[in-house]
């Protein structure tokens, strides 16, 4: 209650000396919208296997959101058969992944250090 006193003290106050409103109300929300996304859609992942030959990877991974998928091990295609010249079975990585025509693709993966 007493934050949202607040607002409406700080938009009374900012209407009485010629301040936009609507600017006061967006203000929050404008800084959170211009703060860089750090790798947002990038998933923790192991290296199970890898197979160059049909351009294929299997990973341990955690949550994809941006695909509503939960941690699992699984097999996955991807898009450039030289991304696989740089992991091996093991290895720590981070990937990101989309669903193209149906086939849920590996479209970028880097190793972590």
């Amino acid at each position: 209650m007493k934050t949202l006193n607040a607002i409406l003290l700080v938009a009374a106050l900012g209407s009485s000396i010629g301040w936009p409103v609507a600017a006061l109300a967006q203000a929050p929300a404008a800084a959170a919208a211009t703060k860089p996304a750090v790798n947002a859609d990038m998933v923790d992942a192991e290296v199970r296997k890898v197979d160059k030959d049909n351009k294929k990877i299997t990973l341990k991974h955690g949550e994809i959101k941006n695909l509503e998928m939960p941690a699992m091990t699984m097999v996955f295609t991807v898009t450039d058969a030289a991304m696989l010249d740089k992991v091996q079975a093991g290895d720590k990585v981070r990937f990101k992944a989309s669903n193209q025509a149906g086939k849920i693709t590996v479209t970028e993966i880097q190793p972590v250090k």
